[in-house]
């Protein structure tokens, strides 16, 4: 290995030494909030960076995998991309995506003496993927730029360079079908894409391999080639209900600990776990730590003392814990 880039990933190894809560600024759509580092998360991420391999976070909607990607690469100082797949993602949407549709309605409008070439020159017509901000910024921003096809442009952070890496985020990857994280397997192991467009290549094992972490709401099963590429991470919730109060209620102090005392937090965090017991017995998915920030984020609004918000938390409980029918069967 290159031995500036393996300065570089021990550098930021050493950037993972964390214990105290991360501010995490707004980001695109993603608002202001806090992120607490647990030892399990620290150690797949610096064996990730060790090892160059992509971590598979697992766990159910809400126990903050993304928002967990997001705190890496403030921490490490990284540029942070990131895609959310659904069903009609493409392995090489990753890449680019291009806008043939919009292509094919110029080269309908074209009229005499018009310049042909310039108007149908595909790079006019494609918008840079993660992967491509992620290895290159420069020359995906420059296509940007150029091109009347801009679907997303990725924040610098201050004083950010190349040189400093990046972490891409790729969402909910069970929504996708299986050839698109096989896709992913030889780019990212190689840590370079070919671009036909500009006839030439990025990354390679001269450029620092960007810190890749996918997640998975379990909706499908992921081809066991791509699973066994990858470092897999289960933030699932305690099982023990002691443990899980004690967890959601450090957790609901965290985020709303300046409106919400720990008296409120622990009574919603038993109201959860009760819902929860109901949910398994009743064969269906039950509440989680969204559901108990929820709640927490309402009470935060809805009352302002602690006796008030004990109260509202009996009034409100239902809403956010019990979303079947079958729940109100009792």
């Amino acid at each position: 290995m290159n031995a500036t880039i393996l300065q570089k990933i021990t550098t930021d190894i050493a950037k993972l030494e964390i214990k105290a809560p991360v501010k995490l600024p707004a980001y695109g759509s993603w608002p202001e909030t806090v992120h607490q580092f647990d030892e399990k998360s620290i150690n797949v991420l610096k064996t990730a960076l060790a090892a160059r391999r992509p971590v598979l976070l697992r766990g159910d909607p809400g126990t903050g995998k993304s928002q967990l990607v997001h705190a890496a690469a403030v921490v490490l100082g990284r540029l942070f991309v990131y895609e959310v797949v659904n069903a009609h993602t493409e392995g090489q949407d990753l890449l680019w995506k291009f806008d043939a549709v919009s292509r094919l309605a110029e080269a309908q409008t074209i009229k005499a003496g018009d310049d042909k070439k310039t108007l149908l020159d595909s790079k006019r017509f494609i918008s840079p993927g993660v992967l491509w901000w992620a290895l290159d910024w420069e020359t995906a921003h420059k296509v940007y730029k150029a091109s009347q096809y801009q679907l997303s442009l990725p924040e610098k952070p201050a004083g950010w360079e190349q040189a400093h890496g990046s972490v891409i985020l790729i969402d909910e990857i069970d929504k996708a079908n299986a050839e698109l994280p096989n896709s992913l397997l030889e780019i990212l192991g190689n840590n370079a894409i070919n671009l036909p467009w500009l006839n030439t290549t990025i990354g390679g094992q001269d450029s620092v391999p960007p810190l890749v972490i996918i997640t998975t709401n379990e909706e499908r099963e992921l081809p066991a080639a791509f699973v066994r590429r990858c470092l897999v991470l289960n933030l699932d919730l305690p099982k023990d209900d002691s443990v899980l109060i004690d967890f959601l209620i450090k957790r609901g102090q965290l985020h709303f600990g300046a409106y919400c005392n720990e008296d409120v937090c622990r009574k919603a965090a038993g109201l959860l776990v009760k819902d929860r017991i109901v949910a398994k017995e009743k064969g269906i998915t039950p509440p989680g730590q969204a559901e108990y920030l929820d709640m927490l984020r309402a009470l935060a609004v809805l009352a302002k003392t602690p006796d008030e918000q004990l109260v509202m938390l009996d009034k409100i409980s239902e809403f956010a814990l019990r979303k079947y029918p079958v729940m109100h069967d009792q």
